[in-house]
């Protein structure tokens, strides 16, 4: 049993001679323990799959939401083309399916030279062999001079982390009179989701076209152009939605005038009766304060061959928080990938088997351009170990056209995925 069991973790496991056995070990009777912080797309799935090719290995997973409430869908949420509850989910089947010891708390700080997790009280300790932070994005807001930060979030939805914010902007939506005016502003690049902006400003348009046909939205992108799909989501505009969506291109928001309803660019300030502000993104807090970034750097660096940190020992980060190769997106898809890559390296390290030389990842982005009709791109990626990055592989990319049928796709990809990375 256990011989056959070795030769199933080499042949998933097979790869560089990076790994090496752990020089301790925290769990029961010295069994080797892998604390996860975070439980998005990233961090449930690396704890499910680590204890699906290595059952001998503890797993925690440290996340302060008992809910796990899905980005991917949510535009939809905003339209009311579907409820919140369809994309909210619970973690009950990492524990059962899979023996994950759940941890419904936030990790205050990290202690790398004695291998802990510092959990909110500041006494209790979660210790690691290796450790996994998925910490996903935080807001680097402004300092606006027309509203405070924490007036901002409850006037001035960013709803661009799924739940409640996500049903504050339905509600002014709804709320707001026919002929009314929603702005939606895009920060400058990377962000969390590049196309996410843009199909928000379809389901709002979607919705309005039903409901408030007199109505419009505006578009200001601190970017130069539209970060994806550009061509599609362009044509949607002026077939579907025509005179409805307003697009203005670097117009980076410098001032809001909460009061007034007023947005301040650079040339020129526009009026709203809604502001859904999405803020420029950084790495999560948690990963900031411990170090995981680099001097005033927005993101982490890592191994693209392991996801470890290369300013931390033993600490893997994944999803939207790391540094992204070019044209790698941050997204629910990615981070469910970058896990999938990573678990497997853990699984290697702590058996003294090499890690896989040549990891792969694949990326599907859907965008509903209406209740039905939808657009998607797909790419696979290749690590490459002269830029230690990971590169799109020629010919194994594309986008598609709007129809019904990618609908059904998406809703499925959705359910797979969400499926996937909860058990």
């Amino acid at each position: 049993m256990r011989k056959s069991r070795r030769n199933f973790l080499k042949s998933v496991l097979l790869g560089s001679s990076l790994g090496y056995m752990p020089r301790y070990a925290k769990g029961k009777g010295g069994r080797a323990r892998v604390v996860v912080v975070g439980g998005g797309f990233g961090g449930a799935t690396a704890a499910k799959y680590i204890r699906m090719w290595d059952p001998s290995i503890e797993v925690t997973l440290v996340e302060k939401n008992k809910t796990f409430v899905s980005c991917p869908m949510s535009n939809r949420v905003i339209s009311g083309v579907w409820d919140l509850n369809r994309i909210s989910k619970n973690y009950s089947k990492l524990s059962e399916k899979f023996g994950i010891e759940l941890c419904f708390d936030e990790a205050l700080d990290i202690d790398s030279v004695k291998r802990e997790v510092v959990l909110s009280d500041g006494k209790t300790k979660l210790g690691y062999d290796r450790l996994i932070v998925a910490p996903g994005i935080d807001f680097a807001y402004p300092e606006f001079s027309g509203v405070s930060k924490s007036e901002i979030q409850q006037v001035i939805p960013h709803a661009w982390k799924a739940g409640p914010q996500t049903l504050l902007l339905h509600r002014q939506i709804k709320a707001m009179k026919d002929g009314g005016v929603v702005v939606i502003s895009i920060p400058l690049a990377p962000y969390r989701c590049p196309p996410g902006p843009y199909e928000r400003a379809c389901q709002i348009a979607y919705y309005l076209k039903q409901i408030k046909p007199k109505s419009k939205v505006i578009i200001l992108d601190a970017n130069e152009n539209i970060q994806s799909k550009k061509k599609l989501f362009k044509k949607a505009w002026d077939l579907m939605y025509e005179g409805m969506i307003e697009y203005i291109p670097m117009a980076g928001v410098v001032d809001i005038d909460s009061p007034n309803m007023t947005v301040k660019l650079d040339f020129e300030d526009v009026r709203a009766d809604v502001i859904n502000y999405i803020p420029p993104q950084e790495t999560g807090i948690l990963a900031r304060k411990i170090g995981l970034t680099p001097k005033n750097g927005r993101w982490c660096d890592v191994n693209f061959l392991t996801y470890e940190s290369n300013l931390m020992p033993n600490v893997h980060v994944i999803g939207d928080a790391i540094t992204a190769s070019p044209k790698m997106p941050k997204s629910g898809h990615m981070a469910n990938q970058h896990a999938k890559v990573c678990a497997a390296a853990i699984c290697a390290i702590l058996n003294g088997y090499n890690v896989n030389p040549k990891p792969m990842l694949t990326n599907t982005c859907y965008s509903f351009l209406d209740h039905r009709n939808v657009i998607h791109v797909a790419a696979v990626y290749a690590y490459d170990p002269i830029k230690n990055s990971m590169a799109i592989v020629n010919g194994a990319s594309g986008i598609s056209e709007a129809n019904t049928l990618e609908a059904v796709y998406a809703e499925g990809w959705a359910e797979n995925i969400w499926a996937d990375t909860l058990g």
